[in-house]
């Protein structure tokens, strides 16, 4: 085949996803989702009643969306438990693109879907040699 010596290259490319997608997660959403504070976090974990009726606790779900963003990224960017923060994080993106499907936050959820398909993969594939999972 043709591609075939590209093979090498695979463990390469797996560390590029984490990396890109992971650490601009963790800094370019998660960073000011934590910062933001408990009015910020109150405000995210409210997502979830707008979507599902579920209005418990708005700011401790907040919060965990918030540090999923931010820590579970970084450690899907380490590849350091990268499957279960990769769980973490598909879950955190399907709650994400809902809430823009049906209109609980403005916008659209092409950013949410396209995080939580490279997480999925982090997820089916394992995060590859070249991660801290791979040296333990």
């Amino acid at each position: 085949m043709v591609w075939a010596h590209l093979d090498k290259f695979r463990d390469l490319g797996l560390l590029l996803v984490r990396a890109v997608f992971g650490l601009y997660m963790a800094f370019g959403h998660g960073l000011g989702k934590i910062t933001g504070g408990p009015e910020q976090w109150a405000q995210l974990g409210g997502v979830l009643e707008g979507i599902l009726g579920f209005g418990f606790l708005p700011t401790f779900w907040g919060l965990m969306a918030a540090l999923a963003e931010f820590v579970g990224a970084l450690l899907v960017a380490a590849g350091l438990l990268a499957r279960p923060a990769a769980l973490v994080l598909v879950i955190n993106m399907f709650v994400a693109a809902m809430a823009h499907i049906t209109g609980v936050i403005d916008g659209g959820p092409e950013s949410a879907i396209l995080y939580g398909v490279a997480f999925l993969g982090v997820l089916l594939t394992g995060p590859g040699a070249y991660s801290i999972d791979d040296q333990l």
